[in-house]
């Protein structure tokens, strides 16, 4: 049995989570059949209707272009429909989250692992201090073999992304882990507008294939897709990588009393290739796309069982979720060669095995406070991973020399939150958040006994918003708040190093904001954030090496702009600015902070014909320091990305051809600056990078039935 700090077991957490929620429960059925009448909902035709008596749940359908007055909470939030997801190149499923302004995702080993991730400042790594979920199931996984957080999205078919919600800043609520930098909620289809078979096929043998569709079943709808893709990319080392993905989705009810159930399958298989030191490319030693250790790589599985409930009344709306998945992964990776082990090599082998298990769940009533207008709103959040295993090995070629650190973790935890919204005026609301949330750390050493130890803590974070306007179609936000992120609990146990830094569990991290968001001018939506974030002395997990260490504590503030143009039907025009500064409080660089994030993009459909479509994108990094050196650093090259997508689609069919780096730009997708040592040579410290693909071209052929 799991069970939650060692003696409440999970059942019994539910049983209270379920009659917690019983009062909004018992409402009749009847209320799913009435219209609610101050529901505000924003259409995809981007038109948003408004009624101004009542801050009722707010369902937002639009993208983008959507006009979030007197809907968002900051300037910074955003959301983005499947209309907008559908018309972007794509060379991987985590660049789905490059529709967030200011974000920027990339990778520096083979396809099937996590990607990097860059928002504000912040070098991600895989995950840590950004939270991803998906129909309510978080999917960072704390504690893991190759870095805290890690945030794999490979299994994602994009197809059957209906929308994204998502938020920066440590001023919500209701999300706590990982969340300081921000947050994105992924929401799949309940019904497909249309069933699909696609097939794509690319250059570097890229072949994709798709199958997805809805049925009615008893009285619900009965989603069911499945994809299955192979690729080996320019890489000297073939990635023969190959991806199975299976999701089935029945939902029954409406959009006021609602269940569904969900099960999805991910398995992946590939070969790496990491990065590379640049001063052997330029001396000729290696290819561009070649490796040093050939036999890097990794194999990775995920299996979830999702149930999502909603009841929305006239006053109240309860939403509960539980989930529950098995997760796998064995990476090999070498990224100092022969540094350590001139014979053997430097190859480690992270792996990683669990089971997860939690729910959520939030109740909202709408009251009339002598007047004014109040949305509050609780919510109860726990998760359970039972982490049979997770260690890091000494490998050559795969195959086992030695354990460097082998450990078994049960790690929990239970946050609650509590929000209250009030519409003070017509001018003026504000929003006061509090959560509170309460770990438990337990782990075995198995390899080494004196490893082993429990661990528990609680961390109270306050939120405050207040929001001016509108005027003129444009609103005022200040924003200031507390988030936090977990450290990986075997370093937090760890009692056999007595020179070890002491390592907080939960490292906390404040943050404030001033944005304006404005649709003053005809089709024209623009947002201005300035914000600041400062992060206490955290753990930062090098999964590379296999160590933990504490970075201290840093600063960081920086500048977003972005703007949303449609000045015609046929037309939209994006461009997003970012420009932050990350540095430790000695005035020390951050490593890998991306200080520059530009993306831009137009997208068309033929004015005389709009089943012909265009887009053409812009990805622009830079700005990155590779050292903690304040002055005389080494920056990692510049990047800028153009991609294409051109396409013809009738009610039926359509056909697509994307260009990925249409330029061909010889860029990098990151760098790094460590010691390393090829076989045979001395010791070096210097710069390896991961380069770009070149320039690929994948053709699209679907039918819609």
């Amino acid at each position: 049995m799991i069970f939650f700090a060692k003696n409440i077991p999970v059942w019994l957490l539910l049983g209270i989570l379920l009659w917690w929620s019983n009062g909004s429960a018992a409402e009749s059925l009847s209320d799913s059949s009435k219209k609610k009448e101050n529901k505000i909902e924003t259409e995809t035709e981007f038109e948003t209707e408004i009624n101004t008596k009542s801050l009722k749940k707010i369902t937002v359908t639009g993208g983008r272009g959507a006009d979030l007055t007197g809907i968002a909470n900051t300037a910074s939030q955003g959301h983005v429909d499947y209309h907008q997801l559908e018309q972007r190149p794509l060379l991987r499923p985590g660049e789905l989250l490059e529709v967030i302004p200011g974000m920027m995702v990339t990778q520096h080993s083979g396809p099937g692992k996590a990607n990097q991730y860059f928002l504000r400042g912040f070098n991600l790594d895989h995950g840590t201090d950004f939270a991803a979920s998906i129909d309510g199931i978080p999917l960072n996984l704390p504690s893991h073999a190759h870095g805290q957080g890690y945030l794999d999205l490979n299994g994602m078919i994009p197809e059957l992304v209906e929308d994204i919600e998502f938020k920066k800043g440590p001023y919500y609520a209701e999300v706590g882990d990982f969340s300081s930098a921000g947050s994105a909620a992924f929401r799949t289809f309940d019904r497909l507008p249309q069933g699909i078979a696609s097939l794509t096929l690319g250059e570097f043998d890229y072949y994709r294939a798709v199958l997805a569709n809805s049925s009615t079943v008893g009285g619900g709808d009965f989603l069911y897709a499945g994809e299955f893709k192979f690729q080996n990319g320019p890489w000297v080392t073939p990635n023969d990588a190959r991806f199975y993905k299976g999701l089935f989705k029945y939902t029954i009810g409406d959009d006021q009393q609602k269940f569904s159930v969900k099960a999805h399958a991910y398995h992946a298989n590939w070969n790496s290739t990491d990065q590379i030191p640049l001063q052997a490319v330029e001396d000729g030693l290696i290819s561009r796309y070649g490796s040093v250790d050939p036999t890097d790589g990794g194999i990775t599985d995920r299996y979830t069982l999702g149930l999502n409930w909603l009841h929305d009344g006239d006053s109240t709306t309860t939403e509960i979720n539980a989930y529950g998945y098995y997760y796998d992964l064995n990476l090999y990776s070498n990224f100092t060669y022969f540094l350590d082990d001139p014979i053997n090599g430097d190859q480690i082998n992270q792996r990683g095995r669990r089971w997860v298990a939690g729910a959520n769940g939030k109740h909202s009533w709408f009251l009339d406070w002598n007047g004014r207008e109040v949305t509050n709103t609780v919510g109860m959040q726990f998760r359970h991973d039972h982490i049979g295993e997770v260690g890091i090995f000494h490998t050559r070629a795969r195959q086992r020399l030695n354990a460097v650190a082998d450990d078994r973790v049960y790690q929990s935890s239970i946050g609650w939150y509590g929000e209250n919204l009030v519409k003070w005026t017509n001018k003026i609301r504000s929003v006061i958040g509090l959560r509170g949330d309460f770990y438990n750390f337990d782990v075995t050493g198995l390899l080494n006994p004196e490893n082993s130890g429990d661990v528990a803590t609680f961390m109270a974070s306050p939120k405050f918003s207040l929001i001016f306007g509108p005027w003129a179609k444009t609103e005022y936000f200040l924003n200031a708040g507390y988030d936090f992120h977990s450290n990986d609990a075997r370093e937090i146990v760890e009692p056999s190093d007595p020179d070890t830094e002491e390592i907080t569990p939960l490292a906390r991290s404040k943050g404030a904001e001033v944005g304006v968001r404005s649709s003053w001018l005809p089709k024209l939506t623009t947002t201005v954030s300035l914000w600041y974030l400062n992060l206490d002395s955290e753990l930062v997990f090098d999964g590379d090496e296999g160590t933990n260490e504490p970075s201290g504590e840093s600063n960081r503030y920086g500048v977003e702009w972005s703007n949303y143009y449609r000045p015609l039907d046929w037309l939209t025009i994006d461009a997003d600015f970012s420009f932050s500064k990350a540095q430790f409080i000695n005035g020390d660089a951050v490593p890998n902070s991306m200080g520059r994030v530009i993306s831009a993009g137009v997208t068309a459909n033929w004015p005389t014909n709009p089943n012909i479509f265009g887009a053409i994108r812009l990805r622009h990094f830079g700005d990155s320091p590779l050292t903690e050196l304040s002055s005389g650093n080494v920056f990692a090259k510049d990047t800028t990305l153009v991609n294409l997508k051109l396409g013809y689609k009738s009610e039926r069919w359509g056909l697509s051809l994307d260009v990925l780096n249409l330029l061909n730009a010889q860029d990098w997708d990151i760098g790094y600056f460590y010691d390393y040592r090829l076989q045979g040579q001395a010791a070096v410290s210097g710069t390896v990078f991961h380069p770009v693909i070149p320039r690929a071209f994948r053709g699209n052929i679907y039918y819609r039935f």
